[in-house]
């Protein structure tokens, strides 16, 4: 017998235009959701916010997972960015302040890890939801004995996702908060970091970054 390779032992087995695809050919798809600062809020603000919270939570008619991944920062690039622009100063203040920034950066670091937290909602659709009058062997094809669902089949399901993960930003949305879809670039980042924690750095999603901060 031999070994199963990694890919193997993974529940998903493909990434197709901002959709992961599992194995028994349901569809997942990934929020990046902002954060807001809810100690800072007054207490009538606070009320407000967990009343729509509750909102949407009683709104929902679908499962709905919540992911919060905490990912070390790593500031090395950054503080050689620093050395070169104060390397490169002409102006004499700006030389001197930026050292000094630079120095209190790496004080900043020394004392503690530096932590990034990101926030995720992940929303699943199946096949089994998906209203169908064809025939049964023309929804899917067979590749190696694998099961592949149709190009028909697969715009549809992704259709209903991302009509669910617009449903799930409009409901974050009332309570304060921004969410954007990932792309097919992002959720290989999101996945490659989350099964190799030891070893990733934080990602910026770029094609997402203007959204949440708008």
């Amino acid at each position: 017998m031999s070994a199963a390779s990694a890919q193997d032992l993974l529940p998903f087995k493909e990434i197709r235009e901002g959709v992961i695809i599992l194995k028994s050919n349901a569809l997942r798809g990934v929020l990046m959701v902002s954060s807001l600062n809810f100690a800072l809020k007054s207490a009538d603000e606070q009320e407000a916010i967990v009343f729509q919270f509750q909102n949407f939570l009683n709104s929902l008619d679908f499962p709905t997972q919540i992911i919060i991944q905490s990912r070390r920062v790593n500031l090395t690039g950054y503080l050689d960015k620093l050395k070169d622009l104060e390397k490169n100063q002409t102006d004499k203040l700006l030389k001197i302040q930026t050292a000094d920034y630079r120095r209190f950066i790496a004080r900043l670091i020394q004392q503690g890890t530096i932590m990034n937290k990101r926030f995720f909602v992940v929303l699943p659709y199946t096949l089994a939801e998906l209203e169908i009058s064809a025939p049964i062997k023309e929804l899917f094809r067979h590749k190696k004995e694998e099961v592949v669902m149709s190009e028909v089949v697969f715009r549809r399901a992704r259709s209903q996702l991302y009509q669910r993960m617009e449903f799930t930003a409009i409901g974050l949305r009332r309570c304060g908060l921004l969410a954007a879809p990932l792309t097919s670039s992002e959720l290989i980042e999101l996945l490659w970091s989350t099964y190799h924690p030891q070893s990733s750095e934080v990602g910026y999603y770029p094609s997402i970054m203007p959204e949440l901060i708008k």
